[in-house]
């Protein structure tokens, strides 16, 4: 099956407009990349999660962050809670997928972190009960969500719902998203 020309430009549409809405949110994406960055600077660890598409972007985030995005500067500690299949697939079987982040941020979590999920819809509940493990122990908790926010969005001390309801269009956004917050952590 191939793609004709007139459906690539419609696509490429559609993805340019979700992206361009996001100036709308300018004032609130300053917030949550300030939310990031001042986790570090009070000596706090990031923890990102998320399922499938948005498991990877979690862990893109949090490898850019103990690596590098655009320049040399010092390692920040961040953790995904999606990259240790040993450690989801123990929590899953033992407890329920619905636990596989919740159980580690109650391990993990102090007062001084900060959770950043990703979900396309708002409404996994493995997300939905990692934030509330979150607030229960005084992590912060930041949203890159889509689809209108579901019930994570007021879970959320600062949400960044994307106004959109096709995934893959809600995960080039949350793209963007990552990397305006990397740009603002290594400021």
């Amino acid at each position: 099956m191939t793609i004709s020309q007139p459906a690539i430009l419609a696509r490429l549409d559609r993805a340019a407009a979700v992206i361009a809405g996001l100036r709308t949110q300018a004032t609130r994406i300053e917030r949550l990349a300030g939310e990031v960055r001042a986790c570090f600077d009070r000596g706090g660890h990031l923890y990102t999660c998320g399922n499938g598409g948005s498991a990877a972007e979690a862990l893109h985030l949090s490898e850019e962050l103990i690596g590098r995005y655009k320049r040399d500067r010092r390692p920040y500690p961040a953790v995904c809670l999606a990259a240790d299949p040993s450690a989801l697939t123990c929590i899953a079987n033992d407890y329920g997928y619905e636990q596989v982040f919740a159980r580690q941020i109650e391990a993990l979590g102090k007062p001084g972190d900060a959770l950043v999920v990703l979900s396309t819809s708002g409404n996994s509940p493995n997300i939905e009960r990692a934030l509330i493990s979150a607030r229960a122990r005084q992590v912060r908790t930041l949203g890159l969500l889509g689809k209108g926010g579901g019930r994570c969005a007021p879970l959320c001390d600062v949400a960044l719902v994307v106004d959109a309801t096709e995934t893959e269009h809600v995960q080039e956004a949350h793209q963007v998203l990552i990397h305006l917050i990397l740009e603002a952590v290594e400021g």
